[in-house]
């Protein structure tokens, strides 16, 4: 999936320096008016952002949109339960996959694909200090090499 960086709305960078990735899922996201217009003006924090299966249903908690300026009194909670748009396949892979210990559902990604806004989610599980040390370590080896190689 090759998808334009224009369109890239906000990332989550410290996902896969906390976690390992194991599996990705594109999911939809039903906004509210102002919440789709905050989003595309790019006010989004994705940070402390998670995935919830609640009843049967995929729920994006604690990812916070800021409140659009021009909304006034039909504004929208910053970080209400925002409900994600997946076929009941993928849910029932998800549930089964968050009863796991130690696996957590983060968003990794927020974007525009043909106008709706999408959310890329990630199966993660959980790094320890040691393995994130390790993780630093290979990046800047592998820096080092392009460096020395690319003269």
């Amino acid at each position: 999936m090759k998808e334009n960086t224009e369109n890239l709305l906000a990332q989550n960078r410290k996902a896969r320096h906390d976690y390992f990735i194991k599996e990705t899922v594109e999911a939809g996201i039903a906004l509210t008016g102002t919440e789709i217009k905050s989003v595309r003006a790019r006010r989004i924090t994705l940070k402390d952002g998670y995935v919830q299966i609640i009843n049967g249903s995929a729920f994006l908690e604690n990812v916070h949109i800021n409140e659009y300026k021009q909304g006034n009194r039909y504004n929208h909670d910053p970080l209400r339960r925002r409900r994600l748009l997946l076929h009941k396949s993928e849910i029932r892979r998800l549930a089964k996959a968050q009863e796991e210990r130690g696996i957590t559902i983060i968003p990794l990604k927020m974007y525009l694909k043909h106008g709706f806004a999408k959310v890329l989610i990630g199966v993660a599980q959980g790094k320890k200090q040691y393995d994130k040390r390790e993780t630093i370590k290979k990046r800047d080896q592998d820096r080092e090499l392009r460096r020395k190689y690319k003269i």
